[in-house]
């Protein structure tokens, strides 16, 4: 039965990617997207065309805290540029001092996830970005209160005039939003260099650990492909011990097989999103590694690619080099707060 169930998962995954078609590749000199070395083309929707004059409307929205109600929070109180696009909590705090109860994931090529948020609410960027907005915990506003704060305010109704067309609407935050999000990119790292020819790339510790990766540990079972995530949702067994556990994917699927499943996060830069898991119970890669070292947590939805993996203590260490420096680019993409409207 949970292999069916997990089958139905898959099969909507796929369904879904269908949609792509709707969108395109980017063109880099076209769209002014530049792709660092090991990411692939990216896809970018129809109704949303990639352009610089967006990107900044969109990165004025994502550092301004006049989207939160006390005019405290904005999207980069969560996601913070200078400590790995997430926040460096276990749990992020929102207005009025409120804890929320999942862990801020870094949204460093995120644009490369079709399914948004932990359990996969949301579907691409632009489904993604309005939700923190609403929620009440994390910025507490509703979309007509942002509207119109935003179009009292001349710059941002002159550049909403001069890039969509409109006044300040719900759907063009969203996509203007998107849009800046797009351009989070981390590639070129140490990996990347290693597998295009470049053996001086890696430390004799990293390659060990490189090959763990891939083989031995298994890690590449679910972190897989360039993004080193298959975009896929897994119990691991993180929470399930707990009286009253987080269900993960299963609140939205209603599907068994989805119950304590959580989005598999992507690994590059991975060494600077501490800590770890959708629940933050893990504060560094060392506890990490020993966590899937000793089999996650069993539990009946656990998933089968979850076993002990009997590594040694030098095989652990060596797992762990190959992730802090072969996935961390030298070309971290860093942004400086704009000056807003």
């Amino acid at each position: 039965m949970k292999k069916q169930l997990k089958r139905g998962c898959f099969i909507l995954f796929g369904l879904c990617l269908l949609s792509y078609c709707a969108g395109g590749l980017a063109d880099e000199n076209k769209d002014q997207l530049t792709i660092p070395l090991g990411l692939p083309k990216m896809w970018i929707p129809g109704g949303n065309p990639h352009s610089a004059a967006k990107v900044e409307l969109g990165k004025q929205l994502y550092f301004d805290p006049r989207l939160s109600r006390d005019e405290t929070v904005s999207c980069a109180t969560c996601h913070d540029p200078n400590k790995g696009w997430t926040d460096g909590f276990q749990f992020s705090t929102g207005i009025e001092g409120q804890l929320g109860g999942r862990n801020a994931p870094t949204i460093i090529n995120s644009a490369y996830s079709y399914f948004q948020f932990w359990d996969g609410r949301a579907m691409h960027l632009e489904g993604q970005a309005l939700g923190p907005i609403q929620n009440p915990i994390e910025m507490g506003m509703t979309m007509g209160e942002v509207v119109e704060r935003l179009n009292g305010v001349e710059g941002y109704r002159a550049q909403f005039q001069e890039v969509f067309g409109t006044e300040v609407t719900e759907e063009n935050i969203a996509k203007a939003i998107a849009a800046f999000e797009r351009t989070i990119l981390s590639g070129n790292a140490p990996y990347d260099r290693f597998v295009s020819g470049d053996e001086s790339a890696l430390s004799e510790s990293a390659q060990r650990g490189m090959e763990i990766f891939f083989n031995k540990g298994n890690c590449s079972a679910c972190h897989a492909g360039p993004n080193f995530s298959d975009g896929g949702f897994h119990n691991i067994g993180v929470g399930m011990d707990q009286e009253d556990p987080d269900i993960g994917r299963y609140k939205i699927s209603k599907l068994l097989g989805d119950r304590g499943s959580f989005k598999t996060p992507m690994l590059r830069e991975i060494a600077r999103t501490a800590p770890y898991m959708h629940n933050g119970s893990l504060k560094t890669l060392e506890e990490v590694v020993d966590f899937y070292n000793k089999g996650g947590v069993p539990n009946p939805q656990m998933d089968e690619e979850i076993f002990p993996l009997n590594l040694t203590d030098k095989e652990q260490a060596d797992l762990v080099q190959f992730l802090r420096e072969g996935l961390s680019s030298e070309e971290y993409p860093h942004v400086e707060p704009p000056e807003l409207p």
